[in-house]
C-alpha cells in the first residue's frame, strides 16, 4: 500500500504566508522610496543623488533580508500560539476511548472559533456516548431475553428426563410447553429483526396506502380483541403517504397489537387516520405516569412488570414504532390518557 505524500503543516504555511506578506510589503516600500529618489534625482540633475541612492538600496536590501528572517521567526511563534487550542483539541481527542466519550475537550478560551469547534465536538462525543451506552444496554437486554426461554427449555427437558415414571401424556405436555417457549423465541427474534430494519432507515421512498395498512392490522387483531371483550372503533379516512410500506406496516401492526394487548377486559381501542397522513391509536388500560413515557419507547421496557415476565410481550412494540417513525421523519407523540391507557399519534404528512 502506497503511503500518501506528507502534507505541509498549517503552522509552517501560516509562518511562510506571514513572511511573504512582510517581505512583499517591504519590497513595495523600498520600490516607492527608490522610485521617488530616482525621479527627484533626474529632475534636479544632481549626480551625487545616484550614489546615495545606491547606498540606500544596498542598506535597504540588507534590512529587508534581516526583516524576512525575523518575520519567519515571528510568524512561526504567532502561528504556534494561534493554533495552540487546535493542538489541545487534537491531543484530547486522540487520548479518548469509547469509555470516556462523555468527557469534555479542554481548550484555552482564547478564540471564539475554537470554543465553538470544541463545543460542537463535545456535542458529537456526547451523542456517541449515548449511542454506545444504548447499544451496550440493548445487547445486555437482548441477551437476557434470549437466555430466559433457553433456560426454561433446558429446565423442562431436565425435569422430564429425570422423571422415571414419565408417561406419554407427560411427554406430550412437555413438548407442548417447549413449543410455546419456541414460539416466544420466534416472536422475539422477529421483533428484533423488525427493530434492526427500523434503525437502518428507508432505502427507497414510495407512495403507499396508509389506510389499507391500518385496515389490515385491524382485521389481524380483531379476533384477539374479541377474545378479551375489547371493542375496536375505527375512523379511517383515505390517506396516501410516502415511505417504506413494509416498515410502515410493522409500525401500524405494533401500534394496534400493543393497544389490544395492553388493555383491560371490556376496554376499547380507537384507530383513526386523516387525509393528511395522521395516524392515531388510543386504548384504555392501566394508568401510565407521564414520567414513564420516555422509558416505554426504549427497547425491552415495560410498564410495572419485570423483564422476566413474558405475559406482556418483550417490551419492543413502542421501540419499533419509535424507530420506524424516526426514519420516516414522522413526528411521534405518546400521551397518557387520564383514565388509563395511551394515545399514540404518528404524523406521516410531508414536511
Amino acid at each position: 500500500m502506497t503511503r500518501p505524500p506528507p502534507r505541509r503543516r498549517l503552522r509552517t504555511r501560516l509562518a511562510l504566508l506571514h513572511t511573504a506578506f512582510v517581505f512583499a510589503c517591504g519590497t513595495v516600500l523600498l520600490a516607492f522610496v527608490a522610485l521617488g529618489a530616482f525621479s527627484g534625482g533626474r529632475t534636479t540633475r544632481q549626480p551625487a543623488m545616484f550614489g546615495n541612492l545606491a547606498d540606500v538600496l544596498r542598506y535597504s536590501a540588507v534590512a529587508l533580508a534581516v526583516l524576512a528572517v525575523v518575520s519567519i521567526a515571528l510568524g512561526w511563534l504567532i502561528a504556534g500560539r494561534a493554533l495552540r487550542p487546535l493542538t489541545a483539541i487534537t491531543h484530547s481527542a486522540r487520548t479518548m476511548s469509547a469509555n470516556d466519550l462523555n468527557s469534555r475537550l479542554r481548550v484555552p478560551a482564547a478564540y471564539a472559533e475554537f470554543i465553538e469547534l470544541a463545543d460542537t465536538l463535545d456535542g458529537l462525543l456526547q451523542r456517541l456516548h449515548e449511542a454506545f451506552t444504548a447499544q451496550r444496554q440493548f445487547v445486555a437486554n437482548a441477551s437476557h431475553e434470549l437466555r430466559t426461554p433457553l433456560t426454561v427449555q433446558r429446565t423442562l427437558l431436565q425435569l422430564t428426563l429425570a422423571d422415571p415414571e414419565a408417561s406419554a401424556e407427560t411427554l406430550r405436555s412437555a413438548l407442548r410447553e417447549l413449543l410455546d417457549v419456541g414460539r416466544q423465541q420466534e416472536h422475539l427474534i422477529d421483533a428484533l429483526l423488525t427493530l434492526a430494519n427500523g434503525y437502518q432507515g428507508v432505502e427507497q421512498w414510495e407512495p403507499f396506502d396508509l389506510t389499507a395498512l391500518t385496515e389490515k392490522a385491524v382485521r389481524d387483531h380483531r379476533a384477539e380483541a374479541e377474545e378479551h371483550g375489547i371493542r375496536m372503533i375505527t375512523a379511517l379516512a383515505p390517506a396516501t403517504v410516502t415511505g417504506d410500506p413494509a416498515l410502515a406496516a410493522s409500525l401500524v401492526t405494533n401500534l394496534v397489537g400493543n393497544a389490544v394487548r395492553h388493555n383491560v377486559p371490556g376496554g376499547t381501542v380507537e384507530i383513526a387516520t386523516t387525509g393528511s397522513g395522521l395516524l392515531t391509536v388510543s386504548n384504555t388500560g392501566a394508568v401510565v405516569p407521564p414520567a414513564e413515557i420516555h422509558r416505554l419507547v426504549q427497547p425491552f421496557q415495560r410498564l410495572g412488570t419485570d423483564r422476566t415476565d413474558q405475559t406482556d410481550g418483550h417490551g419492543l412494540g413502542l421501540a419499533i414504532v419509535a424507530a420506524i417513525a424516526q426514519v420516516h421523519r414522522a413526528p411521534l407523540t405518546v400521551d397518557p390518557r387520564p383514565g388509563g391507557g395511551l394515545q399514540v399519534t404518528v404524523d406521516f404528512s410531508p414536511g
